[in-house]
């Protein structure tokens, strides 16, 4: 994780969409730093495009980062 770039400013959103958008954004940044070369990733895509079970974990893993960002935001009351 050699990648000093700060992305990550606050986990505070306006809107619960833009909570959804910072979920997903955390996500593909999680994988960019444990995969590091984008051309692995790229190759790597044909593998799980078709499958279910890989899909259903990656939307887990959103929901999971949605939920942080839902608790920080006070659930947007």
């Amino acid at each position: 994780m050699e990648n000093k770039e700060i992305w990550l400013e606050s986990l505070i959103t306006k809107t619960p969409q833009e909570g959804r958008e910072l979920a997903i954004k955390m996500s593909r940044k999680s994988i960019a730093a444990i995969q590091t070369d984008p051309e692995i990733r790229k190759s790597l895509r044909k593998d799980y495009a078709s499958d279910t079970a890989q899909l259903i974990a990656s939307a887990n893993v959103i929901a999971i980062e949605f939920q942080t960002i839902a608790q920080a935001n006070n659930y947007w009351k």
